[in-house]
């Protein structure tokens, strides 16, 4: 669904990512690994065309969209979660929700809507409340909510499970893989939670320094006896 060609991207003069190629194949999850300062969110931002392009191409569902506005790229069902300012905390679950829609008819925005509180039923019960006032966790379902909403069929999470407790981050990652296997939705994972997010992809890349210095299965970095312990602070089991 998504591939990047020697990608080359930064912020204005400042080069962060350097011949960077990635796949993400249809219905897969795969997580974007590294230290801190790697490149992995400007990875992310550079895919939905929040960055300076230096080089290289992003072909998305078969057609060329590197020079594609982001709002183009949503419209074509690419999204985008950051890790925070993902919501619009001043306003209510119902009213996310309805931004989410506005560039759908109104028979196909209720359709996207029942069809995203089917998905995150407790939702239902919060439609009046302010974001404000949901916990970190909650944010994110609404997060995700939304982007069901949009009819996305790529979805990229920049650190979903930052700032969460323990068992929090695990019903979050849990959603993910539900997205996956009962929306038949693509993932892009960034994460910092590096064995938990091993466990729940397929495939994996390791960044360094703006480079890709692995590329393969999930289970076998997880189980690589330098990599993760040198990059990722993971130990064998």
């Amino acid at each position: 669904m998504i591939e990047v060609y020697d990608l080359n991207a930064g912020y204005g003069k400042l080069h962060v990512l350097y011949d960077v190629k990635l796949k993400v194949n249809d219905n897969e999850i795969v997580t974007v690994l590294g230290p801190n300062g790697s490149g992995k969110s400007t990875l992310l931002k550079t895919i939905m065309g929040l960055t300076t392009i230096y080089g290289g191409k992003i072909i998305f569902d078969g057609k060329d969209v590197t020079k594609l506005r982001p709002d183009e790229k949503a419209k074509l069902g690419l999204a985008y979660i950051p890790q925070i300012g993902n919501v619009f905390t001043n306003l209510t679950v119902k009213e996310n929700l309805i931004m989410a829609g506005l560039t759908l008819d109104k028979s196909e925005f209720n359709d996207r809507l029942e069809y995203a509180l089917n998905v995150f039923p407790f939702l239902k019960a919060c439609l009046d409340r302010k974001v404000k006032t949901l916990s970190g966790g909650e944010r994110q379902m609404l997060s995700m909510a939304m982007a069901l909403i949009m009819k996305s069929k790529f979805i990229m999470f920049d650190e979903p499970t930052g700032n969460l407790a323990p068992k929090i981050a695990a019903e979050v990652l849990n959603k993910i893989v539900e997205l996956r296997e009962q929306s038949k939705l693509t993932i892009l994972l960034v994460e910092q939670a590096a064995r938990k997010a091993l466990e729940v992809s397929d495939r994996a890349y390791l960044l360094v320094s703006g480079r890709v210095i692995y590329e393969g299965g999930s289970k076998e970095l997880l189980e690589h006896p330098e990599l993760g312990k040198l990059y990722l602070g993971v130990k064998k089991l």
